[in-house]
């Protein structure tokens, strides 16, 4: 009887792996050791694919950041853009937590990483903001859809009424947090990201000119 053909071992099959033990474990228990046994293959055939564990890393890093949408900036008004964007990319990094360190070292040579940056300044370029300008508001929102992601607020708090009670009297609810982190969380994201945007279109009115209403959000188009 013939024995079974092992699976190809291809580029996508080890980022995919690469990214499930990631997941698990986190970064520091990456290994290209236990990558390959994860995969029933020798160490040495990961490096017919790549050529070192950084560059494992990056084509992890840049599978994730392949799933953010940022066609949103040749459909929408800047403002809603930047809404949208931020959003798929917090889902995209929210999904992925073990990884967002490693994407906040910035996007180096990564193509999705590259392509999302270019999206962006492209697209408030375009709309009248200024290069220097364009570069900060993609950096803030980069920071603050990068530090959503890496953790939940909501999490960070014990279930035991009893601390809060004896010693914080303004946490006396606080061990409700952790029971409705969704909410929490995407509450946060969400009152912040307004703020931000608010901010941004106060500032382009001072600096560069007047905006025109934004259309009522609907769909996702």
């Amino acid at each position: 009887m013939p024995r079974p053909r092992q699976a190809l071992l291809t580029r996508d099959r080890i980022v995919a792996m690469a990214l499930a033990l990631i997941d698990a474990d986190g970064l520091a228990a990456l290994s290209t050791r236990r990558l390959a046994a994860a995969l029933g293959v020798q160490g040495p055939s990961l490096y017919n694919h790549f050529a070192t564990k950084d560059a494992i890393l990056d084509a992890v890093a840049d599978s994730v950041t392949a799933t953010v949408d940022t066609g949103w900036f040749n459909r929408h008004d800047w403002r809603e853009a930047l809404r949208r964007w931020a959003w798929s990319y917090r889902e995209a990094l929210a999904a992925h937590p073990n990884v967002v360190p490693y994407l906040a070292q910035g996007p180096g040579r990564r193509p999705a990483a590259l392509a999302m940056a270019d999206a962006v300044y492209g697209g408030l370029v375009r709309a009248g903001w200024p290069p220097a300008r364009a570069t900060h508001i993609g950096a803030a929102l980069r920071y603050f859809v990068a530090g959503s992601a890496l953790g939940s607020f909501a999490r960070g708090f014990v279930e035991d009424p009893e601390l809060y009670a004896a010693h914080y009297p303004h946490l006396t609810q606080a061990h409700r947090l952790a029971g409705r982190q969704r909410s929490v969380d995407e509450g946060a994201f969400a009152l912040g990201l307004d703020a931000l945007l608010h901010g941004l279109a106060a500032e382009y009115q001072r600096t560069v000119g007047p905006l025109a209403p934004l259309e009522p959000a609907g769909g996702s188009e």
